[in-house]
């Protein structure tokens, strides 16, 4: 029997060189006329070899094609982990997705080559044949797509996947706020935009995140801060008004000001640089008491100029504050006094904080706490608006994540959980986070993807550093989006059906209610689901 040549494969399927041929191809789904839909091709081929393939559709202009490339697996699975990882530790996992300029490229490994295909752009309505076929080799591949005549919603959930631009800094090798500085952050920016981030991490003073006591990060603060006399300051905008600028031309909405005091208890003031007589200088940081006078009295002089420059701006409304990242039960003495600080500094806008411990929310400590996935059970119903995030120490209780080594379902199942406790807001600390744990050094994220050891493999980035400063996608970063996509599926199908119809539909045939921990695994649930919503919504056109 001739060995097989050639597959098609969901977006859901991690392939790997060694990986065995499906039983059954993956030969049909549907979509909406403005969503981004994926699917995977994969050619077997010796290391090497050149794979030429041909696509013939009627959809063949709105197609981008990536080869995806895998990456060194580094820490790939947690010490403390579940059960739902793929079933085998493997050396590499597939990961990186290279454009690709035409239809062909070099295979990497002995085994199976991948091609990405994502659909996008105002795809036309109806039924549409894809053949695919590889040059000097007899047969072909064939899947249909069903356009369905609906749009999804804009997207309601406020999304941040925090961006560092020092790590650009430091990897392209350019100065904060120099041409380069701008023209690479805003390619990443745009990046994080198209798939589905709407809210930027905003350096008013360098973020005071990741780092040792008394370590810290390059400068990348955004306010300029002139000292007039003691305990005297004046404030510059221009900065942040470029910013701003960029974040609104890339399609952001909200901005997310950086924490206010130092992460894990708010000890201690963020660094802040000032001109005092001429000259620069560190006039706030590691050395500086959270509760001390003289950090006060900036602050106190501090937001109603920002607030003045929010206002004229008129983004006051789509502005978000921090305190400090991740208090403990035993900070919680530091943390309420800076809390409370921020609180009648900023008390008109939104303020949250990273905080799972539900004893610290039910003190008033914040208003919008952020609790991790696996510790958002007790703020179910208890809180006005819910928002969620994951980290690295969420591998465990079969919450979603976006490890190596995770089948893709478990990343992008987070939409459906999303939809059904009507998350308001999703946080993430690692678009490109490329420093090694406490920002010691920079790391490459091509060969050591899991910060120095530390972070399993996936959770500090999802897009690499390309050539030229321009960002490459991960696999992650596009099915994480599918699952933002799901999301507003089920928003649209609420509102023609209503949300007690939808809610039915979402949890029908479950042995049990769909939770952040408790949900059907593998790929084939997802992928039907999906289908079931779009034909619900078709039903209604």
């Amino acid at each position: 029997m001739e060995k097989l040549q050639l597959f098609t494969a969901s977006s859901l399927e991690k392939i790997f060189a060694e990986s065995k041929a499906p039983a059954k191809m993956f030969d049909h789904f549907s979509v909406f006329k403005n969503e981004k839909a994926s699917f995977q091709a994969a050619f077997y081929a010796a290391a090497g070899d050149t794979v030429t393939f041909q696509v013939a559709s009627t959809l063949r202009s709105f197609m981008r094609f990536y080869l995806v490339t895998s990456v060194p697996g580094g820490f790939a699975l947690p010490k403390k982990r579940d059960s739902y990882y793929i079933e085998e530790e493997h050396s590499t996992y597939p990961d990186l997705l290279q454009p690709l300029a035409g239809t062909s490229f070099t295979a990497h490994e002995t085994g199976w080559n991948t091609v990405w295909v994502e659909l996008g752009g105002e795809l036309p309505v109806g039924v549409h044949t894809v053949q695919i076929a590889r040059a000097g080799v007899p047969g072909a591949v064939e899947l249909d797509v069903e356009v369905i005549d609906a749009e999804l919603p804009e997207q309601t959930l406020i999304y941040t996947n925090w961006f560092h631009t020092d790590c650009l800094m430091s990897r392209y090798g350019f100065d904060a706020f120099s041409d380069e500085y701008w023209r690479v952050s805003e390619a990443f920016l745009r990046r994080a935009a198209e798939y589905g981030m709407n809210c930027a991490l905003t350096p008013l003073f360098t973020p005071p995140l990741d780092t040792k006591v008394g370590g810290e990060r390059p400068t990348v603060q955004l306010v300029d801060v002139v000292v007039t006399g003691r305990d005297r300051y004046v404030f510059g905008f221009e900065k942040l008004d470029r910013w701003i600028d960029m974040c609104l031309r890339c399609g952001i909405k909200y901005f997310e000001m950086s924490h206010l005091f130092t992460q894990w208890g708010a000890r201690h003031a963020p660094k802040i640089v000032a001109r005092k007589n001429g000259q620069e200088k560190k006039i706030f940081g590691w050395r500086t008491r959270a509760a001390g006078k003289k950090y006060r009295l900036f602050l106190e002089q501090f937001a109603p100029a920002l607030k003045a420059y929010l206002a004229k701006k008129g983004i006051e409304s789509r502005c978000i504050f921090h305190v400090s990242d991740e208090p403990a039960k035993s900070m919680r003495r530091a943390y309420g006094r800076a809390a409370g600080l921020v609180r009648s500094l900023f008390g008109g806008y939104k303020i949250i904080d990273a905080l799972s411990s539900f004893d610290l929310y039910e003190q008033g400590l914040i208003g919008t706490p952020v609790p991790a996935t696996d510790h958002i059970g007790p703020f179910i119903g208890k809180v006005p608006e819910l928002w969620a995030y994951y980290c690295g120490a969420q591998g465990q209780k079969n919450v979603s994540n976006r490890f190596f080594a995770m089948p893709s379902a478990r990343n992008r199942v987070l939409g459906l959980q999303l939809y059904k406790f009507d998350v308001k807001g999703f946080l993430h600390w690692g678009y490109n986070f490329y420093y090694s744990r406490y920002s010691k050094r920079v790391i490459d994220p091509f060969t050591e993807p899991d910060a120095g050891g530390f972070f399993p493999s996936g959770d500090s980035f999802v897009v690499y550093p390309g050539e030229n400063g321009e960002p490459l996608d991960s696999l992650r970063l596009h099915v994480f989006y599918d699952g933002l996509q799901d999301l507003a599926a089920l928003r649209l199908l609420e509102s023609r059906v209503g949300r007690q119809k939808t809610l039915a539909l979402l949890e029908e045939g479950l042995e049990k209610p769909l939770t952040f921990s408790t949900y059907p695994q593998g790929d084939g649930w997802l992928l039907s689901l999906r289908e079931r919503i779009n034909e619900a919504v078709k039903q209604t056109l």
